[in-house]
């Protein structure tokens, strides 16, 4: 079978075949498809648009190009979300759920372009160790009913080698190329559910709602049509969803809630309603209100964050960061407050930006090869809605020195709106995915 006539094809509008997807796949994971060739096949896609058999066959076949985890124990269970501010429901809501039953090999990503990563969050916890082996890694889930690490070498190695030519070609914002992204390295980890957060708003990679929905439905139906049970949940990110932005101090707001020091609302609404949805698709919860009661009694009673421990420490981190957090995240040398400048309420942010300037501050990567300051970042950030007058601390800027605090000061205030009230928006603007009711796809 030819490359070049399977591209063609495709790019002339015909729906492929699984025998010719698998062979596109095959030649992905070998080399014998050249990057000219793989760059064109994605071009045509972008253009061209693909099928939901087609998607599905293609995750399918990326799902399958290298190791595909299985589990003596379930139901398998996780959570993947397409990126945003302050985002670190996985570090609170891997652990409730493993607490409610669920296995939770828990497969995340460094950041991406102006959103931070779970990975990157993690390994501000020194000694934490994202890429464990296979045999670690199912000693710990068994153990401890959950682990986050990073994709393996093992795991669809064909999305690996995909993805760095379609982030070169032009061709990343492809709906159907997304969709067989995420979801080949997710079913790769053996999963009978999966919930989705696909953020929309001003901090999201898709800002408008129709188009964050429409990716919403080709995942869903992709998932489902893989056989894993999918729901997504779409949730606002026009606001930070935690008080800060940064790795380490996203971490200090993750424990802070698993240890029961502080509840932010906003992260706090979103964690129960995903992992409700998560519960009740894995069978754990008869529906919502069970899922979401379930889950506040994990975080209420302390066996989340045990659990979360336990994981932190089997990985290589410390064994008391819950407890001593301030002895074991690293702190950035420049910590100044951001002054509001007049009375009013905090009436929005432009998030992008500050996850720029997280970025701008060394939080984030401008080149692949950076390494990441974990120290830097915002805290204590005022939300929506917050009454300020002049002097009041509209959050807190942690740099490695005065003159990047300044920048990041200014970038603050220039992404901070203060006017005469906060706007009125759902959180979570919609579910979409099969009803409760329905039984899991065979």
């Amino acid at each position: 079978m030819l490359y070049q006539e399977l591209i063609r094809r495709k790019r002339d509008g015909a729906e492929l075949t699984r025998p010719e997807i698998a062979e596109l796949v095959a030649g992905i994971t070998s080399g014998k498809l050249g990057d000219a060739q793989l760059g064109a096949f994605a071009m045509a896609v972008v253009l061209k648009g693909m099928t939901l058999s087609e998607r599905v066959c293609l995750t399918e076949c990326m799902r399958d190009s290298g190791a595909v985890l299985s589990w003596d124990q379930g139901p398998v269970l996780d959570k993947h979300s397409t990126g945003g501010i302050g985002d670190t429901v996985s570090l609170v809501l891997a652990p409730a759920l493993a607490v409610c039953g669920a296995v939770v090999p828990m497969i995340s990503g460094r950041g991406l372009g102006h959103t931070g990563g779970t990975l990157d969050k993690l390994e501000a916890i020194p000694g934490y160790d994202a890429a464990p082996d296979a045999d670690h890694l199912r000693r710990l889930v068994a153990q401890v009913g959950c682990a986050i690490i990073g994709q393996t070498g093992e795991l669809a190695p064909a999305d690996r080698r995909f993805y760095a030519v379609r982030d070169v070609t032009a061709t990343v914002e492809s709906r159907d190329l997304i969709t067989a992204s995420i979801l080949s390295k997710k079913l790769a980890a053996g999963l009978d559910a999966l919930v989705l957060d696909v953020k929309y708003g001003n901090g999201a990679f898709m800002a408008d709602l129709d188009a964050a929905e429409g990716l919403a439905h080709a995942l869903v139906a992709v998932g489902n049509g893989a056989g894993c049970r999918t729901v997504a949940l779409l949730t606002d990110m026009n606001a930070p969803l935690a008080p800060a932005a940064g790795n380490a101090l996203e971490v200090q707001v993750a424990l802070d809630l698993l240890a029961g020091r502080a509840r932010h609302e906003r992260l706090w609404q979103v964690t129960l309603a995903l992992g409700a949805e998560g519960l009740v698709q894995a069978g754990l919860a008869a529906n919502l209100r069970a899922g979401e009661l379930a889950l506040e009694q994990a975080l209420v009673s302390g066996a989340a964050a045990e659990c979360f421990g336990k994981m932190v420490a089997s990985l290589g981190g410390p064994v008391d960061l819950l407890e001593a957090p301030e002895r074991h995240l690293p702190s950035a040398p420049v910590i100044q407050p951001v002054i509001a400048p007049r009375d009013g309420v905090v009436s929005g942010f432009d998030t992008r930006a500050l996850g720029l300037a997280v970025i701008s501050l060394g939080g984030g990567r401008r080149q692949p090869s950076d390494r990441i300051d974990p120290r830097v970042g915002f805290s204590d950030i005022l939300p929506e809605g917050a009454d300020v007058r002049p002097g009041t601390v509209l959050a807190h800027v942690h740099a490695a020195d005065t003159d990047s605090a300044a920048r990041a000061t200014q970038a603050y205030l220039d992404a901070c709106q203060i006017g005469d009230r906060a706007p009125s928006r759902a959180l979570i603007a919609k579910r979409i995915g099969p009803a409760q009711g329905d039984k899991p796809p065979a």
